[in-house]
């Protein structure tokens, strides 16, 4: 029997890299799963770009989250100096400490005592570590920062000796380290080495350009793993950081086939007769003043009806300025807020980079769960960067709602030569499933609003360019009217419509004057009918009389001949007896 044809032998499964989770939101995302679990990571970057905080949150999510205890080595910041940094991020270090879950340890280092020191090795650093690693039985180290440590060194074959024997220190205690560096010019850390002999590499990086800060978090190396290599933007508030992962890996979101209403009755009714599809987003775009921010605080009204959450980003007016103007279209925003169903989230779109709005609209999304997001305007996103760069923001803005189920509208200011084109600023109408236009037309001397449904993705909607009013009761849709010099609006469209009005009085006026002489005809009629009937019936009446009177005439005279008859009988049979007396006589 020939081997080969039979069965093949399964390949042993070969074991993988086991992963660290930072307990950073995002970047377990990028490096699918966390860090290399007992192995060394270098987390390089410039001055204030945050390594400290990145090594003290993965210390403190390792032991809220998954009961391993972390140690953490300093070489700038004193113990006391560290606590109260960290504090405002709502870390306390002391409870931690005193609960024998964190070992803190300042090691002060100078660089004469370095020099001075002749021969040089990491002893010293390898007993305070382990007494610290021991205290706690620490499962993470944090050592901040590298530089300290070799800053007088020169011998280029001795540091990366030491390096080597602080990394393979670590492994073989089994412990998840962190180490921070500087970053040099040119290279990844100052010395140019530690990149090399690290199992994990992680850049931070902080620049400004035109006058406007981002921050930036990029994945060098992973040895044994596959990892995000893009540029992810992260954000450091009061929370800690949070990375911002670029767009999901593809087009895999779901999608819903309820529709949620626009606010508009008749705007639904446009929209196929329901509304939007519930997950898609929405761009509603036109000239300062057409009624954009108008529209999408109907959304809002009708979310907040159907007891959703909404979270609006504002970039051009205040929350106090927002629920102000509605309020006097009939909208009453301010008590959707009060019943914690709306959020409101305003900023000069100058106040930071588009990674870092981006990534403050992530982390307000995961803290309020919303189901509706209004971004008004994203035109005004490019105020902080450049078109493209605003349009791959809005391309991961977009993707994120969309993996969340998220129903998104957008609004956006056309100026200039766009304004009269079918065209945005920043070129998301292709991204978007529902595309509204609503122009200010000038006529007759004014300027009145119209709107009309560019696209609808997925159902049936109107073609027809609709008028809407902006009233005290909110939005209304009209009809607008054709005439000789195409659509008619505004005044035009009321003398119209009081034309029309007025020919339809004229119309019916005709009707009822018709209708009257057909009445007055058919009463002639009905009249004369009745005259010829009692007419009819007086002949009728008399013609009885004479029928009845000939008829008795006729009676009359059949009876006296009937008499006449008899009485003629009678002298016959006389006759002949008078004779026989005649003759008798004679």
């Amino acid at each position: 029997m020939n081997q080969t044809s039979g069965p093949r032998k399964r390949k042993a499964k070969l074991p993988k890299i086991r992963k660290c989770p930072t307990g950073i939101p995002g970047l377990d995302q990028v490096t699918q799963g966390g860090l290399p679990r007992d192995r060394t990571t270098l987390v390089c970057g410039s001055a204030g770009c945050g390594k400290t905080l990145f090594g003290m949150q993965f210390l403190v999510h390792g032991i809220e989250h998954y009961g391993e205890a972390g140690a953490f080595i300093a070489f700038e910041e004193s113990t006391a100096d560290l606590t109260q940094n960290v504090a405002s991020l709502g870390y306390d270090l002391d409870t931690l400490v005193e609960s024998g879950k964190l070992a803190l340890d300042h090691i002060r280092v100078e660089r004469s005592e370095i020099e001075e020191s002749g021969e040089y090795n990491l002893d010293g650093l390898f007993m305070r570590l382990e007494l610290a690693i021991r205290s706690v039985r620490a499962r993470r180290v944090v050592i901040d920062t590298l530089e300290t440590l070799f800053g007088g060194l020169d011998n280029y074959a001795v540091l990366r000796s030491e390096l080597r024997r602080l990394f393979q220190w670590l492994k073989e205690r089994k412990v998840t380290a962190i180490i921070t560096a500087e970053r040099g010019d040119g290279t990844l850390t100052r010395h140019g080495l530690e990149e090399y002999v690290s199992d994990c590499v992680i850049l931070l990086d902080h620049r400004v350009n035109h006058q406007i800060s981002t921050r930036r978090i990029r994945v060098v190396k992973y040895r044994g793993s596959t990892h995000g290599t893009n540029e992810y933007p992260f954000l450091l508030d009061d929370k800690g950081i949070s990375v911002l992962p670029i767009t999901s890996s593809g087009l895999t979101h779901m999608v819903s086939d309820e529709r949620v209403s626009t606010g508009v009755p008749k705007l639904d009714q446009m929209l196929g007769g329901a509304g939007y599809f519930r997950g898609s987003t929405a761009l509603i775009s036109g000239t300062a003043g057409a009624g954009k921010s108008s529209l999408a605080a109907h959304f809002v009204e009708a979310a907040s009806r159907r007891g959703e959450t909404c979270l609006y980003f504002s970039f051009e007016e205040s929350p106090a300025q927002i629920k102000r103007n509605m309020l006097s279209i009939g909208l009453d925003l301010a008590r959707a807020e009060r019943a914690g169903r709306l959020h409101f989230f305003t900023a000069r779109p100058t106040s930071q980079g588009l990674e870092a709005h981006l990534a403050l609209m992530h982390s307000l999304i995961e803290r309020y769960q919303p189901t509706t997001v209004i971004v008004d305007p994203v035109s005004s996103l490019t105020q902080s960067s450049s078109t493209d760069d605003a349009h791959l923001m809005i391309v991961r803005l977009i993707d994120f709602l969309k993996t969340r189920g998220i129903t998104a509208l957008l609004t956006s200011l056309t100026a200039g030569e766009s304004a009269s084109e079918e065209a945005t600023l920043i070129a998301v109408s292709s991204l978007v499933d529902t595309w509204l236009l609503v122009r200010a037309r000038e006529s007759s001397g004014e300027r009145n609003r119209t709107l009309y449904v560019l696209k609808s993705r997925g159902m049936a909607h109107s073609n027809q360019v609709r008028e809407f009013l902006i009233t005290p009761q909110g939005v209304d849709l009209v009809d607008v009217y054709v005439g000789e010099g195409g659509v008619l609006t505004g005044s035009a469209r009321e003398q119209q419509e009081s034309r029309e009005l007025a020919e339809a009085v004229l119309r019916q006026q005709d009707v009822a004057r018709l209708q009257r002489q057909r009445e007055a005809k058919a009463r002639a009629l009905e009249s004369h009918i009745a005259a010829l009937r009692a007419e009819f019936e007086r002949d009728n009446a008399e013609l009885d009389l004479n029928i009845s009177e000939a008829e008795q005439r006729a009676k009359q005279l059949l009876s006296d001949r009937d008499t006449m008859a008899r009485r003629r009988g009678k002298d016959a049979m006389r006759m002949p007896k008078a004779a026989a007396r005649e003759r008798q006589r004679a």
